[in-house]
């Protein structure tokens, strides 16, 4: 039977507007991930105080109360400090944690304002800011939504050093500051913060002040915020402040049901590698090691090989005048990653929604690449795609007679000094790319559906000869299947430089 806090969250998902959600960037916490989250928390004793910012209608807070309530967590006291923007929800989160004010062993305040402002304010000493608790524990599904770089939310983060681009990160990284030692945070976030150079000082600042303890996935990227149609994959997190860092739990399940709960040990380096400059955090969901972390024979960068890999430059809305519908005098190929079925290209496609063709002229000429082969990876996948990352071979011939091709945004080509690449080279990067291998390894790394340029410049790759070598394989062959190409990766991992 539904809870009455679980009640309202649905009816308030159903009649709250998209936009609004959006603005405001917060999705309510499902019961029973809610229920999760309060599960992960260790024993405790003595009086707690607890951090609930952007509480929304008091999920997470209900959850951990019950669990207190149920005789799971010792406390003597709990008070809880529960902060939310919307005025919308101040009534509904109010009942909720009213219910748990008749023993006298709970406190609840309720504060109707922006957290980020609020925490700013305490951590810096502000005289005219109202004095926070330092808490014991923080439970928080925070609002998802960027941050412009001179907004007054980023202005303020950067008086006491945090430095981040999304609200989600802020009110973590504010929870951890606000965390006395040894005091555990658990956090449902987007997955996004683990990798990317956007996020590198979020990285550093909560693996300097905080020790990773658990991290939970949901094999299915729109199950943890069904209700709200949210694609984006989420990790559930729980911190340490000030801990000593020692192996990570991983657990993952297919949905919110928890019903096939699996959970891993890992040691540190298996989440942060030790050499790692980026300090990228992977969420390995197997006890076996990817052949990317330890092949000899896939050590180098592409610097290493002399190869670039670029975002296509032919932005369209800015080109518009520019495109045609299908080629003509004075055009080129223009390639979208609609062109691309399987390891090849089909051009033109007659009734495509994508136009065909980009005129070559002094405008459009600064955009284009020389004829040749190259490698390319669609940016974005669909959630129904097998593979994260799908990679196809640029062949001239298709061409015919064309001396340049536009390549489209949505589209990342490698090249070389934007030249195209020798065949078998060409070929040997989609074959390497289009392996299981290389799916796990960036799946690990990477929780959205955007595979980007920078994602695929820090990848490590076998040398120039293997990739010739898997090249040659793949021109002698009809077609390619699955377990073809990962059949060559495991002899390449295994087998000599």
């Amino acid at each position: 039977m539904l809870s009455a806090v679980e009640q309202t969250r649905l009816q308030l998902s159903k009649s709250t507007e998209a936009k609004k959600k959006s603005r405001l960037g917060q999705f309510l916490t499902p019961e029973r991930t809610a229920a999760f989250m309060a599960g992960l928390f260790p024993d405790g004793k003595g009086c707690c105080r607890l951090l609930d910012p952007g509480a929304g209608i008091g999920s997470l807070s209900a959850a951990f109360l019950e669990r207190w309530r149920a005789g799971g967590l010792h406390f003597q006291r709990v008070e809880v400090d529960a902060f939310e923007l919307d005025s919308g929800l101040i009534r509904y989160l109010s009942k909720t944690l009213d219910k748990y004010n008749h023993r006298g062993d709970f406190a609840a305040n309720i504060h109707e304002e922006d957290f980020i402002f609020a925490a700013v304010g305490a951590l810096s000493g502000d005289l005219f800011s109202k004095r926070l608790e330092h808490y014991t524990h923080a439970i928080l599904n925070p609002p998802y939504k960027k941050i412009n770089n001179t907004s007054a939310h980023r202005l303020a983060l950067r008086r006491i050093g945090i430095e981040t681009v999304n609200l989600y990160s802020a009110f973590v990284a504010l929870a951890v500051a606000l965390t006395v030692p040894g005091g555990q945070i658990v956090a449902i976030i987007p997955r996004s913060f683990c990798n990317g150079p956007y996020y590198r000082p979020f990285r550093d600042f909560i693996l300097t002040h905080a020790a990773i303890r658990h991290m939970h996935l949901f094999a299915s990227r729109c199950k943890a915020f069904k209700d709200d149609s949210v694609l984006q994959e989420n990790v559930i997190i729980r911190m340490e402040r000030g801990g000593r860092q020692e192996p990570v739990t991983v657990s993952t399940s297919t949905d919110d049901t928890f019903a096939d709960l699996v959970s891993l040990d890992h040691p540190f380096d298996r989440i942060v590698y030790p050499d790692d400059p980026e300090r990228f955090i992977h969420v390995p969901t197997s006890s076996e090691q990817n052949a990317l972390d330890i092949s000899p024979a896939i050590r180098s960068t592409l610097a290493d090989l002399g190869i670039m890999v670029s975002t296509g430059p032919v932005v369209d809305f800015r080109l518009k005048e520019h495109l045609r519908e299908m080629p003509g005098p004075g055009t080129v190929p223009l390639l979208y990653p609609g062109h691309f079925r399987g390891i090849g290209a089909t051009w033109p496609i007659a009734g495509m929604k994508k136009p065909n063709a980009i005129e070559r002229n002094t405008e459009t000429e600064k955009w284009l690449y020389p004829n040749g082969f190259y490698c390319v990876v669609r940016r974005f996948s669909s959630k129904e795609e097998k593979r994260r990352i799908v990679a196809s071979v640029v062949e001239p011939g298709v061409f015919g007679d064309a001396l340049m091709l536009g390549v489209e945004n949505h589209l990342n080509l490698f090249h070389e000094n934007k030249h195209g690449l020798p065949e078998t080279l060409a070929r040997g990067l989609a074959v390497f790319l289009n392996s299981t291998v290389v799916d796990e390894y960036f799946r690990r790394l990477n929780g959205h559906t955007q595979v980007n340029a920078t994602d695929l410049k820090l990848m490590k790759y076998p040398s120039r000869s293997a990739l010739n070598r898997l090249g040659a394989w793949a021109v002698r062959q009809e077609a390619c299947t699955q377990e073809q190409i990962d059949d060559q990766l495991r002899i390449l991992a295994h087998g000599a430089r």
